[in-house]
Order: structure tokens, then C-alpha cells, then sequence
């Protein structure tokens, strides 16, 4: 045995056949300590067993932990490549017992382990105590037989393991392995302890008390085991060597950078080497478990690992992008104990393809600036903090690169200076902040933005974390708490809710703590990437710095993401069926509904609406992965990605693919950049239902449309309108349509007969009887004078037409009385007459008599009307008094 593969499965396997579940490892992002920026031990996802506040199904456990140490107090970030055993990602192996065995089994399985399986020489270890652990010092004697100058008492607290300033806490025993007396170093707790001779290879905490303050130590009721033994520092003893960098593993790593680049991987930049395979380690797994380059918290400490190992790359003389082509060495060599690899190796890839063709462009300016601003600077002279931050600012180039560019050359950095840069410029920010109108109503987040940082999004994810309170807004104001029946804003350090923002709303749910309830109805994003929770606290109180457990509304998140994947289908499909004009001018996406404005000069066709339906319906059906990738913006662009209306990018972009095209080989359907959450796959949309369209604007139709249950809710109100109208009609559903529109044109029909009987009956009933008593001679002129009833404004014009007609020469003059007393007037006048009467005028003085104002039309017909139809008569009366003047 001496593959680094096949110790972490015998170590596995050694206590799995001692009664320990095997537990995958946990990801790098830690879920339940949000205390820790990266899981950095294999205790990290057994916190909560260990302190009870979680049981799971076994005893005991045995893992491989994924652990980085690069940010925080454990960071190892500088030393790694220049030292044997320091790294940025490692693996922990690990056996763990939740007050099922303590000391003596615990020491037992260790030491068999170690001498059995693995074979280690008994006279090449020796193990530590804690100086007070007596029963450690006498079961190490009993078990392992090791005589008394073998074990030796650590009185620090070295050996001496906490959780925290309160919780479980114990004494530690740790087992080194002695390379040989040809390497430096003494054993451990004398002067020379921190050479390479003597190396631990397992520490054993033995978990026995609870600190409950300062001072105040009770023993714990099942007290238990945590251990952790480093892959790589026993697998360089296995391999013979107290070089980790000489395992297999990380050999074959360094031996792919070495072919891809001509270098010699043990010559004067063998360093080189290393960095860049410890850190493409470091930044795979930190991709594949989530996160992302960014300019803010773990985004930005894998940047910082990724730009490392780039800049290393740069100085094996790498021309191109170097780390993407390495995925593939890393894949053969951990995809098997490590699926998570596998699955993202494709992201992985385009994420370290990205940054490293972004970060050269950095390096390449700054490093020419650098060039220009220190040629005259010798060793021990420092660069102005002034250039530094503009080389920071301006041009993207990191303090800690510029320090690293002039290490070599024995020139530092001014960084009192730098700050200084850094402070004014924060102010010139906040001021210009505070003179931007609108926003000054804000200039609170602003200065917790300053304060807290960027609030960590962890809800591509996960919908539950922890988190650590980092400030609560009350009335404007910051405050340290909220009590019980109190609302405000709170922010975290990070968060699985979602802020709202790309026409998506914000996320709801619960904040939980011990003794404490917080109801988060909405979550919004002010200045980009600070997450505020408008939250009531429910019960307990809610307090600055407190951890607490946050989750969101899982139905909720499910409806709202189900309906945002919706979106892009819709705009897919109504591109594929209106046109390549169609663009997105706007969205909504909530939980019950989908909303989604675009551009389109006409109304759609209900044969167009049914085709954009079926085509967004059949991807849902594919039920294929979203797929979501990191890419830079013009390379999305190029790529086919639509960009969003009103969606501000970065150089950095999300972009979501989903839904085939078989009928072109399997091209993707919908590939849009979006950094709204999505299904997982087409099928948990459901089912998407278009409830309406119409105009939002000139050129801008807005379609409305429901998915999954709510969706399914709608049809089924929908059907059961549809049987209860059939019901009335007597009818089959699949008639109700025809009887329907049957019944609606017999009573056009009908309404047509009426209307031509008012008017024969308005008109004297045809027979002429009525025109000889309606028709007067005023004058010298025929005046048809009438006042009717129940016949509509819209045809009293072609009852003053016929009226014409039939007295062939003079002034025709109808009021007609609607039902609520209001009347109508219309006057006409035949041709012959129109130099002698104007219709309008004539119009306007019934108009008055019936209470109205003016009126208007032509010298030979015009029309009006007033509230009070009954002075229809004095209308009339009018008329006739205007005719006979005239």
C-alpha cells in the first residue's frame, strides 16, 4: 500500500469494519458554523452532534474531509510551495464517536491502525499527552506498550483542544512519526521542535468537558472522540519521504504542470510548480462546491488562491491560460473519492479559463507599471502607498501582487500610505452617496456596507445556513437588537435568502436562534451585494452578533424559481414564434405568478399564444438540468446568451442554460445570463399556462402565465367554469362554445329587430300617419319636430336622415329620452336649406333647454344632448321658435 488513493480507502475501510459509518464529506462552505469562512476540520459538520443539538442515525463515524486553510486565522496561503507540508486544501481522515467510546478504544483503534495496517515501525513513534491527562499518559503505556520517553507531557494548550470560548472541550494526544536523525529537528515540545525530523501524523481529542465560562469547566455526560489525521503528512511517511509535494498524488499534479509548460519540475523553480498544483486543488473544490471569483469574502480568497497560481504560471513562462488544462490530471487522479469533481469538471474549467485570460490582462499593465514607477527604486527602498493604490484602483492590480512583483527585488510597499488611499477614497464614495437624490434617503446601508462588508449569497445552493447577525436597522437607525413583537432589517454575514432583484422578488422564511423566532417576510439587495431581511422577531431577542439558523420558505423559493426558469421559455419561444425582435423590456417573478413585458408592435393571435404555450410546455417536458455556468459577459454574448432587460453585469456573468432543440441536434434551447435562482430541471416547472396578453405600452405586450400548482389550480377554475356553464346552457362542454356564440348572435338579431321597430315606431310606424302629425309648416318651412323614447344616441343621425328623406325639403328635429331621464337631440337640414339654417345652431339652443352645454356637427346635421329630457318639448319648442325667426 502506498498510493495516496489507497490509504484514504484503508483508513475507510479499517473503520468502517470497527462499526463506523462511512460520511461523505461535507462541502467547503460550511453549513453550520458561520463563524468559519471554509471548512477547515473534520469535526466542522459534526459541530451540532457533538454539542446535541443534532442526532443523527449512528455512533460512530469515520471521513475524508475536503479542509482550506487560506483566509482567517488559519491561513497558510503565503508558505505554501516553499515548505514540505503547508497547503491551502488538504484532506483530514478522521474517526469520530458521539459518547459511544472514549480513551482506551479510541487510543486502541488508532495505535492498530497505525503499527497493522499501515505498518509503521513502533520505534519510529512517539505520541504527546496533555501534561495533566494522566489516564492518556497510563492507556498509551498499556496499549501501545511505548515506554515512558516515548510519551511525552505537552503542558500547552497545544495539546489541549476547544471549540470556542464556551462548549465542548478536551485534552489532546498526538502520534509523530521520526524521519531520521539526517533531518533537522527535535521532538515535540523541545527548542528545535519546529524542524522536519519529527512529524504529526494524527492528533486524538479527547472531547471530556464543557466550558461553560471562564474559569467554570464541567465533565460532559458522553464524553467522545474527534480525531484528525492529515492525507498528505501520512502519506509522505508511507511513501518514504517527509515531502508531501513527493506523494503520488500531488507528483502527478506537479508532473502535468511540468509537461505542459517544459519547466523543470525540481530545478530552481520547483516552488513554482507546487503552488500552482496545491492551488489548482484549492480552486477546484472550491468551484465545485460553490463558489465563484469574486471581489468580496471566499469569492475573494479564491481569487487570490487562483491569481497565485496564475502569476506562478506566468513565470514557468506559460504564454497562454495554463490552470483549465490541468483539470483534467486532477479529475483521474480525485474524481473517484470525490464525485462533486467530477460533475463540475465543466465548470471548473471555464471558471479557471476566465479568470486566468482576465487576470493576464492585469498582469500584463500592472506589471509595466510597476516596471516604469520603481526603476529607480533599489533594494530596501518602498514604493509610494499612493502608486500602489492606483495600480489597486485604476487598473485592478491587487496590494498583495505588487508586493509579491517586488519581493524578489528586495523593495517593499508603503502600506500606511495605501490605506490612506484607500480611507479617502471610501469617503469621496459615501459623500457622493449621500448627494444622490433618492438614495440619501438610504445612506444608512451605506455606511453598514462599509462596516459589515458584502453579505455572503449562499442560495444557489442551499435553502438553510448559519449565519452571524451583523447589524440591525430600526426606524433609519442602527440599533444592537430587536425584542420580541419588534420589526427592523437585519444583515448577515451570509445567507440562503434570496434579495430582490432582476425581477425576482426577494426570498421569505425563518431566522432561528435558542430561544428566539424571526419571521423574514421580504429580502432585499441595497448596493449590489448587501442582503437586508425586513424581519419581525416572533419571540426571544434578536441581537447583534448572535449565530443563528436561517431558512428559507421552501414552497415559496420553489413556486418563485419554477416561474423564473418559465420566464426564459417564454421569451424563448416567443422569439421562435413572433420573432427575432422580440426583447425582454421588463419582468416579475413571484411565487404565484410570472409576468414578463416584451417587445412586439401588434397583439398576438390566440393560434400564437397556443404555439408559444406548447413550445415552452415541450422543453418542460424534457425535464433536462438547468445548467448554469460562470462566464465572462462578451464571451456570453458571443456564445448566444441573451442578456435581460434592466439587469445590470458585471465583467463576470451567470449564465443559464436549459431546454434542447432535437430537431437540431440537441442544441440548447435557452441560454440567457441571469443571477436569479432556477429549477433544477425543466420538469419541476410543472406546467406553464399563458393567463393573458395585451399592450403595456406603445410597441410593449406584457404576457402573463402561472406554473406548476398554481398554474394547475387556474386550469382547474377554469374547467369548473366551464361545466357550470355548460350546466345552464343544457349542453355538453364540448357544445358550450357553440350554443354559446348560437345564443349571442340570436340576440344581436334580436337587439337589431328592436332598435328598426323603435325607429318605425319613433318615425310614426312607417305608415306615414305620423309624419302628417309630427310635420308643421313654420315659416314657409316643413319642421319635423318629435320626441322619442328608447332609441339609442348612435341612431338618432339616421332618424334625422330619414326624417330628411321624407319631408324632402325643411328642418328635421328629434329628442330622444333614454331611461335615466337624459336626453338626445339631433337636427337636420335638408341641402336646399343649409344657406338658411345651420343645424348647429339650431342644435346648441335645444341643448340649452334640455340643461346641456353646446353641441356640434355640420350645417346639415349635428347632434347633442342634457341631462333633463323632460324639457324635451321646450327643446322642440326652440327649434321651432329659431326656424320661424330665421
Amino acid at each position: 500500500m502506498s498510493g495516496v488513493n489507497e490509504i484514504r480507502t484503508t483508513f475507510l475501510d479499517y473503520f468502517a469494519k470497527n462499526g463506523h459509518e462511512i460520511v461523505p464529506s461535507s462541502p467547503l462552505v460550511p453549513r453550520n458554523d458561520p463563524t468559519l469562512m471554509f471548512t477547515n476540520a473534520g469535526m466542522v459538520q459534526f459541530k451540532n452532534v457533538f454539542t446535541g443539538s443534532e442526532k443523527r442515525p449512528y455512533a460512530r463515524a469515520t471521513t475524508s474531509q475536503k479542509c482550506v486553510r487560506a483566509g482567517g486565522k488559519h491561513n497558510d496561503l503565503d508558505n505554501v510551495g516553499y515548505t514540505a507540508r503547508h497547503h491551502t486544501f488538504f484532506e483530514m481522515l478522521g474517526n469520530f464517536s458521539f459518547g459511544d467510546y472514549f480513551k482506551d478504544r479510541a487510543i486502541e483503534l488508532a495505535w492498530n491502525l497505525v503499527t497493522k495496517e499501515f505498518g509503521l515501525p513502533v520505534d519510529k513513534l512517539l505520541v504527546t499527552v496533555f501534561a495533566e491527562d494522566d489516564e492518556a499518559f497510563g492507556l498509551w503505556r498499556k496499549i501501545a506498550g511505548l515506554s515512558e520517553s516515548k510519551i511525552i507531557r505537552i503542558p500547552t494548550s497545544d495539546n489541549f483542544w476547544q471549540m470556542g470560548d464556551t462548549g465542548p472541550c478536551g485534552p489532546c494526544s498526538e502520534i509523530f512519526y521520526d524521519h531520521g536523525d539526517h533531518i533537522p529537528g527535535g521532538p515535540p515540545g523541545s527548542p528545535d521542535e519546529d524542524g522536519d525530523r519529527f512529524i504529526e501524523i494524527w492528533n486524538l481529542v479527547f472531547m471530556q468537558y464543557e466550558q461553560l465560562s471562564p474559569g467554570e469547566r464541567i465533565a460532559l455526560p458522553r464524553p467522545s472522540i474527534d480525531t484528525g489525521m492529515g492525507l498528505e503528512r501520512v502519506s509522505a511517511v508511507l511513501q518514504g519521504t517527509h515531502d508531501n509535494y513527493a506523494t503520488d498524488l500531488m507528483r502527478a499534479l506537479i508532473m502535468a504542470v511540468a509537461n505542459a509548460t517544459g519547466v523543470d519540475p525540481d530545478g530552481a523553480q520547483k516552488a513554482s510548480h507546487r503552488v500552482i498544483a496545491d492551488h489548482l486543488r484549492a480552486s477546484a473544490f472550491l468551484v465545485a462546491d460553490g463558489v465563484l471569483p469574486s471581489n468580496e469574502g471566499r469569492g475573494y480568497v479564491l481569487r487570490r488562491i487562483m491569481r497565485r497560481a496564475m502569476r506562478h504560471a506566468q513565470l514557468l513562462g506559460a504564454r497562454d491560460p495554463l490552470m483549465w488544462r490541468l483539470v483534467p490530471a486532477l479529475v483521474r487522479e480525485m474524481g473517484q473519492a470525490y464525485p462533486e469533481l467530477t460533475r463540475a469538471e465543466a465548470l471548473v474549467t471555464e471558471t479557471l479559463k476566465l479568470e486566468e485570460t482576465r487576470f493576464r490582462k492585469t498582469l500584463a499593465r500592472g506589471l509595466a507599471i510597476l516596471d516604469e514607477e520603481t526603476r529607480e527604486l533599489t533594494a530596501g527602498a518602498k514604493l509610494p502607498g499612493e502608486t500602489a493604490f492606483t495600480l489597486y484602483d485604476t487598473y485592478g492590480f491587487p496590494l498583495d501582487l505588487t508586493q509579491d512583483a517586488l519581493r524578489a527585488r528586495g523593495i517593499g510597499v508603503d502600506t500606511d500610505a495605501f490605506a490612506k488611499a484607500m480611507e479617502r477614497q471610501r469617503e469621496l464614495a459615501r459623500a457622493s452617496w449621500a448627494g444622490s437624490g433618492e438614495a440619501a434617503t438610504e445612506t444608512v446601508w451605506f455606511g453598514l456596507r462599509e462596516k459589515v462588508g458584502a453579505t455572503e449569497f449562499l442560495g444557489y445552493d442551499t435553502e438553510t445556513a448559519e449565519g452571524v447577525v451583523a447589524a440591525i436597522v430600526r426606524d433609519g437607525a442602527e440599533v444592537a437588537k430587536l425584542e420580541a413583537g419588534e420589526e427592523g432589517f437585519v444583515i448577515l454575514n451570509q445567507t440562503p435568502f434570496y434579495g430582490e432583484s432582476g425581477g425576482q422578488v426577494g426570498d421569505s422564511g425563518v431566522i432561528r436562534a435558542p430561544g428566539t423566532s424571526v419571521t423574514v417576510r421580504d429580502t432585499q439587495k441595497k448596493l449590489g451585494d448587501l442582503f437586508v431581511h425586513a424581519a419581525k422577531v416572533e419571540a426571544g431577542t434578536l441581537t447583534v452578533g448572535q449565530a443563528v439558523e436561517l431558512a428559507v420558505d421552501h414552497g415559496r423559493r420553489s413556486a418563485i424559481r419554477a416561474n423564473h426558469s418559465a420566464t426564459h421559455l417564454l421569451h424563448e419561444a416567443l422569439r421562435e414564434v413572433l420573432g427575432d425582435h422580440v426583447a425582454q423590456k421588463g419582468s416579475l417573478v413571484a411565487p404565484d405568478r410570472l409576468r414578463f413585458d416584451f417587445s412586439h408592435p401588434k397583439p398576438i393571435a390566440e393560434e400564437e399564444l397556443e404555439t408559444i404555450e406548447a413550445i415552452a410546455n415541450r422543453v418542460v417536458l424534457q425535464n433536462e438540468p438547468v445548467v448554469t455556468h460562470l462566464m465572462a459577459v462578451d464571451e456570453a454574448i458571443a456564445s448566444g446568451a441573451r442578456a435581460l432587460f434592466g439587469e445590470k453585469y458585471g465583467d463576470e456573468v451567470r449564465v443559464v442554460s436549459m431546454g434542447t432543440r432535437p430537431e437540431e441536434g440537441g442544441k440548447t434551447f435557452s441560454i440567457e445570463l441571469c443571477g436569479g435562482t432556477h429549477a433544477a430541471r425543466t420538469g419541476d416547472i410543472g406546467l406553464v399556462t399563458v393567463v393573458s396578453e395585451g399592450a403595456v405600452a406603445a410597441g410593449v405586450r406584457r404576457i402573463e402565465a402561472m406554473t406548476g400548482e398554481a398554474a394547475r389550480r387556474h386550469l382547474a377554475a377554469e374547467s369548473r367554469r366551464l361545466r357550470d356553464l355548460a350546466a345552464i346552457l343544457k349542453v355538453p362542454s364540448a357544445e358550450a362554445a357553440a350554443r354559446l356564440e348560437a345564443l349571442v348572435e340570436e340576440r344581436r338579431k334580436l337587439e337589431r329587430d328592436l332598435a328598426d321597430t323603435r325607429r318605425k315606431l319613433a318615425m310614426g310606424g312607417g305608415s306615414g300617419d305620423g309624419d302628417a302629425a309630427a310635420v308643421k309648416e313654420v315659416a314657409g318651412v316643413k319642421l319635423f319636430a318629435r320626441s322619442v323614447s328608447g332609441v339609442a344616441m348612435k341612431d338618432l343621425k339616421a332618424l334625422a336622415d330619414e326624417g330628411k328623406k321624407r319631408v324632402g325639403s325643411g328642418v328635421v328635429a328629434i329628442v330622444s329620452v333614454d331611461e335615466e331621464g337624459k336626453a338626445g337631440v339631433v337636427v337636420g337640414v335638408t341641402d336646399d336649406l343649409t344657406e338658411r339654417f345651420d343645424s348647429v345652431a339650431l342644435v346648441r339652443a335645444a341643448s340649452e333647454r334640455l340643461g346641456g352645454k353646446g353641441g356640434g356637427g355640420r350645417r346639415d346635421l349635428a347632434q347633442a344632448g342634457g341631462p333633463d329630457g323632460a324639457k324635451a318639448a321646450d327643446a322642440l319648442a326652440a327649434i321651432e321658435t329659431m326656424v320661424a325667426g330665421a
